[in-house]
């Protein structure tokens, strides 16, 4: 896997001087991911949100930059991880596999599970608020991270750090992704169950053109199933027909 050519140094990239005691909140990454950060300032930005850094009079970013970096290295790692390990797959299959490992939730979970909840550093009303698990916030705050390691580490070290990662997350939906168009699965469930044909309908939308998500609701005689996320009006239905499939199997 080639590297990109190394970026310009970020502006104000909190290096700390050869000597001086690290960052408590750069350490606290560090036994999370597993990585030594050269540039710890990278590592501390990762877990600032917005929040903390209007609260404090530490100087510094909130890592919504790095987040924005993030998104973007999560979808190309997702793509090459599942390109490696699934030569069977089609090109749709693929797509709904990327979106399946990429989307807010899968992000979220995978924060928690390596314990960002605990390090972030949020503002004192944020975290009032519960803000330390929030789904969005914690989805950003993974970005941030990948972002990060792609930074500091290079695009290598941020493939091994998701990998694993992506390898669990395929083990739980591969099987109902990888070989079935559930938008058509759950029609013919539905049309058998319930003698309806679900409808999908955008229930919002956000984000620059270039970077659109949708989020999407599926309804079978005007009972909600299921709503799903994604980069196109396909995948999100794709990702709400997936939770409907789970719904039903819930319900059976």
């Amino acid at each position: 896997m080639k590297e990109p050519s190394s970026p310009e140094p970020f502006l104000n990239d909190n290096r700390i001087p050869a000597g001086e005691k690290k960052h408590p909140t750069a350490e606290a990454v560090e036994r999370a991911t597993g990585l030594v950060f050269s540039n710890p300032g990278l590592a501390i930005r990762a877990l600032t949100h917005s929040s903390f850094a209007n609260e404090s009079a530490e100087e510094g970013e909130d890592y919504e930059r790095l987040e924005f970096l993030g998104d973007a290295v999560l979808d190309y790692l997702a793509a090459y991880w599942l390109y490696q390990h699934f030569p069977e797959l089609s090109e749709g299959d693929l797509t709904r596999m990327r979106s399946a490992l990429v989307r807010t939730e899968s992000l979220a979970a995978f924060a928690q599970q390596i314990g960002l909840n605990q390090i972030l550093r949020i503002g004192k009303g944020e975290r009032l608020a519960g803000g330390e698990n929030r789904i969005t916030i914690l989805c950003g705050t993974f970005e941030a991270l990948t972002g990060a390691i792609a930074l500091d580490q290079g695009m290598e070290k941020a493939y091994a750090f998701a990998g694993p990662l992506f390898q669990q997350e395929a083990d739980r939906v591969f099987e109902r992704l990888s070989s079935s168009d559930c938008k058509s699965l759950f029609q013919e469930k539905a049309q058998a169950k319930f003698g309806a044909t679900p409808g999908y309908r955008v229930v919002d939308m956000t984000g620059p053109d270039h970077d659109r998500q949708y989020t999407i609701e599926v309804l079978v005689a005007g009972r909600s199933f299921g709503i799903g996320t994604g980069n196109s009006k396909q995948a999100a239905a794709q990702d709400a027909a997936q939770k409907a499939l789970e719904k039903l199997q819930r319900e059976e």
